[in-house]
């Protein structure tokens, strides 16, 4: 087998015998938590066709990256990158997507909070969309976080769609779809993931939301606070105005042949 450690950048699978999709998974220090995640990931991921699993151990000091190395030595469809310090959810998404060999990307958090069983539904919804590829934002309906933690959401939500206009009630959702190639067009920055909607949306990608399922934290702590959340989206969503003001994409790229 592979070092777990390394990262593939070859190209996705085009052949029917290639994943699909790619489901990209960040974690830090979440060794109570990955077993569980992974295995009900691979259940639920079987109505979807061929896939692939990448998680991404963004610089652990705990069990984690032992715990993923002994699940993916079992099974194939599981992969592992390790970051060898913390660089940030953002750039642990963007590692997992280079790593991919699959078309289409999901992604989720890797605490337990969020509900493997919407993906396929999601990956449905893209695949089905007519023109072109689209991201797929999950909105959670019912959220089970302290009440600091939904009213300091509810306002970063709030401001940055007042302000970027992204028409995404929860941007902040993990749960996204999305094509791989589109994904890797994006300026990278630390806290891209909070603002992907905007960024696709820029780039001629239509948004489809999707209510999605949230539950309580089963085991650990959050890596985040509600006061350092607040400040970072505040400056990050001012980088992100100047960003998508200065950004001139067209709708669509045509080769033109003799």
């Amino acid at each position: 087998m592979s070092d777990p450690t390394s990262i593939d950048f070859r190209r996705p699978e085009r052949s029917g015998e290639g994943p699909r999709a790619c489901v990209v998974i960040a974690v830090l220090d979440e060794a109570e938590n990955v077993a569980a995640v992974c295995e009900e990931t691979l259940r639920e991921m079987e109505r979807a066709g061929a896939f692939e699993i990448v998680f991404v151990d963004d610089g652990s000091s705990d069990a984690t990256p032992d715990i993923l190395q002994d699940i993916a030595a079992k099974d194939p469809r599981v992969r592992v990158v390790r970051h060898d310090r913390r660089c940030g959810k953002s750039q642990a998404v963007r590692s997992g997507v280079l790593a991919a060999r699959a078309p289409w990307i999901a992604t989720m958090d890797g605490d337990g909070q969020n509900d493997p069983a919407d993906l396929p539904d999601m990956l449905e919804k893209a695949w089905a969309a007519e023109g072109e590829a689209p991201l797929v934002a999950g909105t959670r309906v019912r959220r089970n976080d302290p009440v600091s933690r939904l009213v300091a959401t509810r306002i970063a939500n709030g401001f940055r769609a007042a302000v970027l206009g992204d028409h995404c009630p929860d941007t902040g959702c993990g749960v996204k779809v999305f094509p791989r190639e589109a994904f890797l067009m994006l300026p990278c920055f630390e806290g891209m993931h909070r603002f992907l909607p905007a960024l696709f949306q820029r780039y001629g990608h239509p948004l489809i939301n999707h209510p999605v399922r949230h539950r309580a934290r089963h085991a650990g702590q959050s890596k985040y606070t509600n006061i350092g959340r607040a400040f970072v989206g505040i400056f990050d969503t001012m980088g992100v105005i100047w960003l998508v003001r200065r950004t001139k994409a067209p709708g669509r790229i045509e080769e033109r042949r003799p």
